[in-house]
């Protein structure tokens, strides 16, 4: 994650552990699962999803979180394998959509994204609460103020 997090520029927004990690992923009812890309007993490679789900075709679908090949280990098609095994969960299980978000930055990453079909949805914004905002708005009403 860290390695991730240096590439993306944002090593200073990493606050979770490995026991977050092992939450998630093991728990009975996990939160996330992990594709993993394993080079000869060592990772190399992940892809963290979760399921999500859509109201305009009323199927799940699976939405990556991060998707991540060490640099000196790009170009060997580990991307693409994680890519397409995320895509066979999605055929089987019988989901409608494989979806991400990609930094407008990352061009490479962009590049793969429409060689393999992807499709930009360049009308949608994505928008994030959280810190002190998502606080304020979660914070319980005021009676009196109701």
């Amino acid at each position: 994650m860290l390695d991730l997090a240096r590439y993306e520029r944002a090593e200073h927004e990493v606050h979770s552990s490995p026991e977050d990690f092992r939450a998630a992923l093991f728990d009975p009812e996990p939160s996330a699962h992990c594709h993993v890309v394993d080079a000869d007993g060592e990772i190399v490679g992940f892809a963290l999803w979760f399921v999500n789900f859509s109201t305009w075709t009323g199927t799940r679908g699976l939405y990556v979180e991060d998707l991540f090949v060490e640099p000196e280990n790009r170009g060997n098609g580990w991307g693409l394998a994680l890519m397409r095994a995320l895509a066979r969960e999605c055929v089987e299980r019988g989901w409608s959509r494989f979806e991400w978000s990609v930094l407008d930055w990352n061009r490479p990453a962009i590049s793969f994204y429409r060689r393999i079909g992807a499709e930009a949805l360049e009308e949608w914004t994505r928008y994030r609460l959280s810190g002190s905002p998502l606080v304020a708005l979660g914070a319980p009403e005021d009676p009196l103020l109701s």
